[in-house]
């Protein structure tokens, strides 16, 4: 099982999205992602995240918010079981850094399900605009979303 991190940096009715254009045999290429990655070792998921934004986009964000929880059972996509924990932040201090892994641009917000994302990002991008947390399981079977469960709190 891998644990994972993913977040939305919200500023003037825009989000912070990479363009996976660059890094070779990315699962994600040519997807728009929000930014985040595996845990190291000890860290908690509030931790990775933190990390993970500074390292792919230079940017420390501050008091980032747990929205959800999505649980990716192996499948050849993903090959193995994935947790992934979805944050949103709000506040954040530094400038925009070059990443390896694709291009940062700032979407409007009202702009972000006409990019090509994973069918499944179309469903919690929706979900972390709810004042409740959610719990989701996303199913794929040759990249396609297949099923899905979810329960919000």
């Amino acid at each position: 099982m891998k644990l994972g991190t993913i977040c939305y940096i919200r500023y003037n009715n825009k989000t912070l999205m990479l363009h996976r254009i660059k890094k070779e045999n990315d699962m994600h290429k040519g997807k728009w992602n929000g930014l985040g990655g595996k845990l190291d070792k000890g860290e908690s998921p509030q931790e990775c995240v933190v990390r993970e934004v500074i390292e792919e986009s230079g940017l420390k964000i501050k008091n980032p918010k747990l929205k959800g929880i999505i649980t990716f059972p192996a499948s050849e996509y993903p090959p193995e079981d994935w947790y992934v924990f979805v944050f949103v932040a709000t506040q954040f201090s530094g400038e925009l850094t070059e990443t390896r892994e694709g291009v940062l641009k700032w979407i409007d917000n009202d702009k972000l399900l006409d990019l090509n994302i994973w069918e499944g990002d179309k469903l919690f991008m929706k979900w972390i605009e709810k004042d409740k947390i959610f719990s989701a399981k996303f199913m794929y079977k040759n990249k396609k979303l297949v099923n899905y469960d979810v329960d919000f709190y």
